[in-house]
């Protein structure tokens, strides 16, 4: 048997149909510039981005019995392990149909009637071997599972995009590394401004909590800092920004299991992210360690900044 990846996750896989147009989605319409078919979901591009980095990960959701199942293929071909995922005949990924704008903003329509989650049963043994669990919204399907590797002291990182009410809220109290974007966060709590949506989302059990914010940088909360802090976006050329919360989710998680406090975690995801987000498609740019480490090490990286309580976010 292989030996356990110290990060493991379960959650969406899916394959995308990507169509790029020559004009913003504002538009309304534009002309096909290219179209293409990538791998992408959450979790799986979250675990493709910690082995990119140099880190070790593996799939633990369902996946298909088939030997040549192209989900199954496309993870070992990007050196993340699938040994420990149960199979079922009837899994299936996730299909998405991604129209990509010329400002790199894109729009996802998807078919998320699959297996999703992972089994029921998935062993003790295996989980308390790993250091870090990646989960994302379906795995309201499997908290037990959840609340099982949380008990085994395994960091709980949780990747949460919608509510589907009470099973939400159990699954959000379970992570103790909590990254969600801001527009999901301000419905889930409520709260208008970070300031106030970091404070509400705070529990005794958190290490941190992250909001991202698209080109408008990052707010975040950990238990080893003092106060509320900002870090603004790196200046980049965005192509497509599709899967970068998910590189970002991946870049987390590697820099955890390296030792990195809150503010390196987050400095290091950040600056993946945005790599990321410089070539097509949820994976084509997905970074290296030597690449995040040279855009740290550039002179206009940006630095995080205090986060006073009465600062009102005006995006949108």
């Amino acid at each position: 048997m292989p030996t356990v990846p110290a990060i493991l996750g379960f959650g969406a896989i899916a394959i995308d149909d990507i169509v790029y147009v020559d004009q913003p989605l504002s538009a309304g319409k534009g002309k096909v510039l290219q179209s293409a078919r990538a791998f992408g979901g959450n979790v799986a591009t979250a675990l493709a981005a910690v082995v990119r980095l140099g880190g070790t990960a593996g799939f633990a959701g369902w996946l298909g019995t088939a030997a040549d199942d192209a989900v199954l293929r496309d993870l070992v071909a990007s050196g993340v392990e699938t040994a420990f995922a149960p199979r079922h005949p009837d899994a299936r990924p996730v299909r998405s149909r991604i129209t990509v704008g010329s400002d790199g903003e894109r729009f996802i329509a998807y078919d998320d009637d699959a297996m999703l989650g992972t089994a029921p049963d998935f062993p003790d043994d295996i989980l308390s071997r790993a250091t870090v669990l990646i989960v994302d919204s379906y795995a309201i399907r499997s908290l037990d599972v959840v609340a099982r590797a949380r008990d085994l002291g395994l960091a709980i990182l949780g990747d949460i995009e919608w509510s589907s009410g009470p099973a939400t809220e159990r699954l959000i109290g379970l992570c103790d590394h909590l990254i969600l974007p801001l527009g999901f966060a301000r419905a889930a709590t409520g709260r208008r401004s970070p300031a106030e949506i970091l404070d509400a989302l705070w529990l005794p059990s958190r290490s941190a909590v992250v909001l991202t914010d698209g080109g408008r940088g990052v707010y975040y909360r950990g238990r080893e800092e003092t106060g509320l802090w900002h870090l603004p976006p790196h200046r980049i050329v965005v192509v497509d920004s599709t899967g970068a919360g998910d590189c970002f989710h991946g870049a987390y998680a590697h820099a955890l299991t390296r030792g990195a406090g809150t503010a390196g975690r987050v400095a290091f995801a950040a600056a993946a992210a945005a790599l990321s987000i410089t070539g097509r498609g949820g994976r084509e740019a997905l970074p290296t360690d030597d690449q995040v480490t040279e855009l740290l090490a550039s002179t206009n990286a940006p630095s995080a900044v205090e986060l006073k309580k009465t600062h009102v976010n005006t995006g949108t």
